[in-house]
């Protein structure tokens, strides 16, 4: 097993309001569904599909949770959006529950992330890393690491070593079918926490005001990324 220090890593993001976007960056967002959709009942599913689709872009999304676990000690962090509610920081287990906003969470996310060298993340190279990293600059916060240096394990930095287990247990996308994190649980018989609640239900939990919610599904995505990557560890690495 991997002496370096290692950091689980999850987050969640919700899209913004489309109707508070302005015309400009509406018209874009929505000009090629006006031009494939050939009749205004497609053109109406494909815009909800969009609106509900735009927390998945840095550019129209944000972060409402960033949940960081240490692999070896077992213990972790789930910093968490709760606009206008009274939620203060508490302990349940192994995780503390930091409520805090956007910025200030990634803040603390890149300045824990400078004394680990692996980070463990599901989808984390085409999701979670660009996302953070983008976000991190646009509220004018700087990463300390570069988590999308390279694809391939070989060719990262030994500081800055990026293991998404999906690129992994999907041998680099050779599997015609990459698989979900539910997906990969269930087969290896971890529990998933997509049995509460799933990705693309945190947008309405958070207009609902369930912040807690969020951060507890946060925190049930890292444990069952912990175990996961200890299967990969055990079975698959090399």
């Amino acid at each position: 097993m991997s002496t370096a220090r290692t950091l689980i890593i999850d987050i969640e993001t919700v899209g913004v309001d489309f109707d508070s976007l302005d015309k400009p960056t509406q018209e874009s967002l929505t000009r090629w569904i006006e031009k494939e959709s050939e009749n205004e009942a497609e053109y109406e599913v494909a815009l909800s599909d969009l609106k509900a689709g735009l927390g998945f872009s840095p550019l129209t999304g944000e972060i409402v949770a960033i949940g960081v676990l240490d692999y070896h000690r077992g213990e972790g962090v789930v910093y968490f959006q709760a606009p206008g509610s009274k939620l203060k920081e508490f302990k349940d287990g192994a995780i503390t529950y930091k409520p805090m906003d956007e910025a200030q969470m990634l803040e603390s996310f890149w300045k824990g992330a400078k004394d680990y060298q692996h980070f463990v993340t599901f989808n984390g190279r085409q999701f979670d890393a660009p996302f953070m990293m983008l976000r991190s600059a646009i509220k004018g916060v700087r990463p300390t690491k570069d988590l999308t240096r390279a694809r391939y394990i070989y060719q990262q930095s030994p500081d800055a070593v990026h293991i998404d287990l999906l690129d992994q247990l999907s041998f680099y996308g050779a599997m015609r079918k990459k698989g979900t994190l539910h997906l990969y649980t269930r087969a290896f018989g971890i529990k998933s926490p997509k049995e509460g609640m799933g990705g693309d239900e945190v947008g309405a939990a958070f207009k609902a005001g369930k912040f807690e919610e969020i951060a507890r599904y946060n925190a049930g995505d890292l444990f069952a990324t912990q175990e996961l990557y200890t299967k990969w560890m055990d079975y698959l690495r090399f």
